[in-house]
Formats: C-alpha cells, structure tokens, sequence
C-alpha cells in the first residue's frame, strides 16, 4: 500500500531495469525504464530465464505483464502473472516510441557537441609570448 503515498514522477523510478550487454554498448546506457512493448528476459523468481514483450506496465505497483508468463487459476483459465521490473532485463528497446528516441538523439549531440569542443581545442595552440624584459637605466 506504501506506492499509493509515492507521487508519480518518483513512481517512474522504480520502473527502471538494466539493459543486456549487447544494448548497453549500442545505446550507451546502463538502465532504462520500461515501456510498452520492450522485450525482456526474467532474471529472478519463479519464471527465470522467459524472455517475451512487455504488455503492460503497472506504474503504481512497479509491475509488468510480459507475453508466455501466465499461471493456471484452480477453477480453470489462466491469468497475466505480474514481475517486478527490478527483476527484468531489457534485451532490445522499443525504438517506436518518440520520446524515448528523442532523448537519445539530444545525447548524440551533446557527445557530438564535446567532441569538436576538444578537437578545436587541439588545433587551436597558442604559442608561449615572450615577456618582454625591462632594462633599467642607471642614473649616476
């Protein structure tokens, strides 16, 4: 019941999972939140080692519903089984989604932005000036 006291925009933190190895390298982050339609392998718990698409995200209790995870209900049918996102890991993004695409490209940039920063820095050198020296006059 604690998550109903949290505001949202601090919700959205606990809906980060860490990216496999192979995506970490191609999008240069550590930790994403999850969104719709992300594919993702359960690392923990009961369902270890599933890998499916994320259906549906429950932003208040941190939760996701992911494709082939169900339990068999004692009166017959099957219901969505719902993982923690702590206990996912991000296997490949979904790139549809705009925002997200937009904060990467602002990152490029800013990368971008650094890089010619140091190159004109490099090719800029500024030789050493000579400091003139004072001669003094004696007067005698």
């Amino acid at each position: 019941m604690f998550y109903k006291l949290i505001s949202k925009h601090a919700r959205e933190k606990f809906l980060g999972a860490n990216v496999s190895e192979s995506q970490r390298e191609q999008h240069k982050k550590r930790s994403v939140r999850v969104i719709k339609g992300d594919t993702v392998r359960i690392v923990r718990g009961e369902y270890a080692g599933i890998e499916g698409k994320v259906e549906k995200v429950n932003t208040e209790r941190s939760t996701l519903s992911i494709e082939g995870v169900q339990r068999e209900k004692i009166r017959g049918g099957n219901v969505k089984v719902q993982i923690h996102a702590s206990n996912v890991q991000i296997i490949t993004l979904n790139t549809e989604d705009d925002y997200r695409m937009k904060s990467k490209e602002k990152e490029k940039e800013k990368v971008n932005e650094k890089k010619e920063k140091l190159k004109k820095g490099k090719e800029i050198k500024k030789e050493p000036t000579k400091k003139k020296e004072l001669v003094k006059v004696g007067s005698t």
